[in-house]
């Protein structure tokens, strides 16, 4: 799987980068016709306390791209986030094409 991560005005840590990865990595073991992730992290304005927006699109082949943007405390829990709402995307999808 082709992992891109996009910080948007400031760098990613290593120790962030590393946690996404292995997140998208768990899901990709139970989705294995998952190609490619692209994942941007941004911070939003004004800065409060909820401004930490992450936004990921998995892609998988001859179907459709599988979007989610949340926005929590830290971009670890934005990231948990927007990976759960995928996950349910996926599971949609799967369910139906078991019928």
């Amino acid at each position: 799987m082709d992992v891109n991560i996009k910080s948007i005005h400031f760098d990613a840590t290593e120790q962030l980068q590393g946690f996404i990865e292995k997140k998208l990595n768990k899901l990709a073991r139970r989705f294995e016709s998952i190609t490619k992730a692209d994942v941007t992290l941004k911070v939003v304005k004004p800065e409060t306390s909820l401004n930490k927006e992450a936004a990921i699109k998995i892609t998988i082949p001859m179907q459709e791209e599988f979007y989610a943007s949340k926005i929590a405390d830290t971009f670890e829990e934005a990231t948990d986030l927007a990976l759960e709402a995928i996950e349910r995307q996926l599971q949609k999808i799967k369910s139906q094409k078991e019928y």
